[in-house]
């Protein structure tokens, strides 16, 4: 049993949820901080935190699920979890539904607002699995799944959903995609063979860092912008700098001819940024 379930954790990279739960609590304390002028209660953070990670391991069970006949012929993929045998379809299946189910109660201890959003956050949760099949705008569809974190986030404290929110999920979304494209990178040839869609694979791996590189320039401007949006000041605008730091940084790491520091750049500099913006967010609404 501890095996299963630590082959599962390992499927769907539990250590992962730092990309998108620092946000979720930032459109929450955000939100909060508008619309009732003060921090929402912990109840309301643990809620938003189940909600996150049932989100999160369902939309991972189930990529995974999807992708398992293209993972097993993929030499960087075919140890994961499902085509290495560690894993049945039956048991995947099984976690995926539960963790939905977790979701869904999640929501229901929030407010009605979440619980009627939740079909579009599953279709686009659902959605992303598939995207690489017909399109190369995949990379965005993720970012858009992720960035639904700061809204559900902001919906999970507030019950509601303004114009203003939307300006984080944009941000988020950008970071994201920006990130992945550099992550498709290393199944550039794979994808291409296989005909699967992705940035690099329709405009090649020089003009996919490129693109990489234009939408984190938005992302730290957007990331600026916040201060003229929100209700923030000085120490979250040192979290901002430090974030643009990050993201320049990150770029230094790949180029098209050398990917070899592409695992440090995705998973390290991308955990490191958004527990960032989300400490010196913290800081600014408490101090």
């Amino acid at each position: 049993m501890y095996k299963k379930v630590k082959d599962i954790l390992n499927m769907i990279k539990f250590e992962h949820t730092i990309f998108a739960l620092p946000f979720a609590f930032i459109g929450a304390f955000i939100g909060s901080i508008i619309t009732y002028g003060e921090i929402p209660s912990i109840y309301t953070i643990f809620w938003i935190t189940v909600a996150m990670v049932g989100a999160r391991s369902a939309a991972m069970a189930l990529n995974r699920l999807i992708d398992r006949s293209i993972d097993a012929v993929n030499p960087r993929t075919a140890n994961r979890e499902i085509p290495a045998g560690k894993i049945s379809v039956r048991d995947v299946l099984i976690f995926t539904v539960i963790s939905f189910a977790i979701l869904f109660f999640a929501a229901y201890q929030l407010n009605s607002l979440a619980i009627k959003l939740l079909p579009i956050a599953v279709f686009v949760l659902v959605l992303y699995s598939y995207t690489k099949r017909f399109t190369w705008l995949c990379h965005v569809v993720l970012g858009a799944a992720i960035g639904l974190a700061p809204l559900g986030g902001w919906v999970g404290a507030t019950g509601t959903l303004p114009a203003e929110a939307w300006i984080i999920f944009v941000t988020v979304t950008l970071w994201t995609a920006g990130f992945d494209i550099i992550y498709a990178c290393q199944d550039f040839e794979f994808d291409k063979m296989r005909k699967l869609h992705s940035i690099p694979v329709r405009f090649g791996i020089k003009k996919a860092l490129l693109s990489a590189r234009i939408m984190h320039g938005i992302t730290a401007i957007l990331l600026f912008s916040w201060l003229l949006v929100y209700p923030l000041s000085w120490w979250y605008a040192i979290g901002a700098f430090i974030a643009n730091l990050i993201l320049h940084y990150e770029h230094t790491l790949v180029k098209h001819d050398d990917l070899s520091k592409l695992n440090t750049a995705f998973f390290t500099m991308n955990g490191i940024l958004s527990v960032v913006v989300f400490t010196f967010t913290l800081l600014d609404i408490l101090l």
